[in-house]
């Protein structure tokens, strides 16, 4: 894939290499003889103001030391030798201390438009991951009650992220990991068992468990299971009642989650169950390989890990005194499985920031020797992604319960009342943020709404193109447009607004590439938001409709690509982009 920016930076080293060398063949360099052409580098960068080119070369700075001149002489003498014919820049000049400023030719913009055009829904899109297989998991939320609006931001970047990942050329796997087993289930379990014997005695007649859950659902699986059964179950021994409330339970909790986040627009490719490790004795065999590779003792009856030699604060109890394994030994193994048995090459879990010295003990973990040589594991990394807190608002105020049914918000509740196009834009916004989702924002259908606000530019150029395909005006290729006897040529996209809105659109492929590095997918939300701020720009200034038709045909190509951009992103984003608002 061909990144627009990233060849002008290139050339423009070609360039400055090029004029060094005739400069000093003609003399104009002192003491330029022993100076090796090749550490002739420096970086290239965008000014912060237009007025000082498109990209600001900062070599002459970096060379002016080894040769003994002041860097705005050198920046001057090289200036005066470079060749532009043929080259992507119209002009050059020198500024400030010796930065040396380029001004990009219409030859570049045009090769912007091609390259936008071939690479269609591709555009963007690169090699870097060359294939590395990564697995993402994301939510993983217990299957012991609704989705939360936690896990309704960790399904977005989770999601979004495994889009970019793959725009960069990485084989990515979205993963959800069922915590079915454990402490969490077992209270579930005595929860509904709960529920169940107090519709068959009377709620004073049956006491809660302590820390127990409290929540509405499980009132509503305990009376699904007293319409179907009756007080016949009161009878058997209680430990058999928790179990089969179990099987009831979690299966259904967890089907609804799976509908929750398919309506949300999230399809895994994995759904991973807890209870699998323990059932093949996968937790078993990973402590016996942890005891024998000699990384563990035993203490109060319970066994340990030795994760202080690992760089972590405090050691770890795998198996606790009463025989059940806790969940960093369920957890060692199910990485295990992650890299040893499955072998990707990266693991991401996204998970709130709540989980911080988790991710700090875990991660010392994961990446000992000592540790992964015991358990098999020659390769892959483990990576975390944090996220803040999510605080809904309506009025200014802090909202926690539902207006449909009155409780604590879930996912689903959300749903029903702003858009999942709204929900999924909102939530994709920078991690390492609080978050603050306005309500009554997210439902205003007007500029101050963004994801309203990028799809409208969408759906108004979408307009457009109907409007001027009923008068005749069809989206011409870049080609036609440089080959029309009539003379439209892409050289009519001149004007300022007109070449801002392609080198925005020009910035696409580095905006991914730094979303795919950072982790952070909302980089994509930021740039097509300005995207279409400079569109909405563009077509505040620059006529179309009623244009000459030279200039008419040139605009409307460049607003054609301008929609496959945004449309690029909001499907990377996980949103729709509609063609009528």
């Amino acid at each position: 894939m061909i990144n627009m920016n990233t060849l002008a930076k290139d050339k423009i080293s070609s360039i400055l290499k090029n004029a060094f060398s005739k400069a000093a063949a003609a003399g104009l360099l002192a003491d330029a003889a022993g100076f090796d052409i090749a550490s002739l580098t420096g970086a290239v960068e965008v000014p912060r103001d237009a007025k000082n080119g498109d990209f600001a070369a900062t070599h002459a700075l970096a060379a002016a030391k080894k040769l003994g001149v002041p860097p705005r002489s050198l920046a001057g003498v090289l200036a005066e030798n470079i060749e532009l014919d043929g080259t992507y820049f119209g002009s050059v000049s020198v500024a400030g201390p010796g930065f040396i400023n380029f001004t990009l030719s219409q030859k570049w913009y045009a090769e912007a438009l091609r390259v936008i055009e071939n690479e269609g829904e591709a555009y963007g899109a690169s090699d870097s991951g060359r294939g590395e297989r990564v697995m993402i998991e994301f939510v993983s939320a217990n299957p012991t009650g609704p989705m939360t609006i936690g896990n309704a931001r960790g399904g977005v970047l989770g999601d979004a992220l495994a889009s970019v990942l793959s725009r960069a050329g990485y084989d990515v796997r979205r993963e959800f990991y069922v915590n079915d087993a454990g402490n969490q289930v077992a209270l579930f379990g005595k929860s509904v068992d709960a529920r169940y014997m107090q519709l068959v005695l009377g709620e004073n007649a049956v006491e809660f468990p302590e820390k127990g859950y409290q929540g509405e659902d499980i009132k509503e699986l305990a009376r699904l299971i007293f319409d179907e059964n009756g007080d016949s179950l009161a009878a058997l021994p209680e430990e058999e009642r928790v179990r089969r409330f179990i099987a009831f339970g979690i299966p259904r909790n967890t089907e609804r989650m799976k509908l929750d986040l398919e309506r949300y627009g999230i399809n895994y490719d994995t759904w991973f169950l807890e209870s699998s490790l323990h059932a093949s004795g996968y937790v078993d065999e990973t402590v016996e390989l942890l005891i024998k590779s000699g990384l563990t003792y035993e203490k109060d009856g319970a066994l340990w890990l030795r994760n202080t030699d690992f760089g972590a604060e405090k050691d770890e109890v795998l198996r606790r005194s009463d025989g059940f394994y806790s969940y960093d030994a369920v957890d060692i193994a199910y990485h295990r499985n992650k890299f040893a048995e499955r072998g990707f090459d990266r693991v991401i879990n996204v998970l709130g920031a709540d989980h911080h010295g988790h991710t700090i003990r875990f991660g010392a973990t994961m990446s000992a020797p000592a540790l992964r040589e015991a358990l098999g594991i020659k390769n892959g990394k483990l990576e975390f992604r944090l996220m803040q807190m999510v605080r809904l608002t309506r009025g200014g105020e802090t909202v926690k319960v539902s207006k449909r049914t009155g409780k604590a918000i879930t996912l689903s509740d959300l749903l029903d009342e702003i858009s999942v196009d709204a929900c999924r834009f909102f939530f994709n916004a920078k991690p390492d943020n609080h978050l603050e989702f306005d309500l009554d924002l997210a439902i205003r259908q007007d500029s101050e709404n963004p994801v309203y606000y990028v799809q409208y530019a969408h759906a108004r150029i979408c307009s457009l193109i109907r409007a001027l395909a009923a008068e005749g005006f069809a989206v011409k290729s870049v080609a036609e447009l440089e080959a029309a006897p009539s003379g439209a040529q892409l050289s009519a996209l001149s004007g300022e607004f007109e070449k801002e809105l392609i080198k925005q659109l020009a910035l696409l492929p580095d905006e991914l590439a730094l979303a795919a590095r950072e982790l952070d997918p909302s980089r994509v939300n930021r740039y097509v938001t300005e995207l279409a701020t400079r569109f909405h720009k563009f077509y505040t200034a620059c006529r179309i409709k009623g244009e000459v038709p030279d200039i008419l045909s040139a605009r409307l190509k460049l607003a054609d690509l301008t929609r496959g951009v945004i449309k690029n992103c909001l499907t990377i984003t996980g949103v729709s982009a509609p063609e009528k608002m």
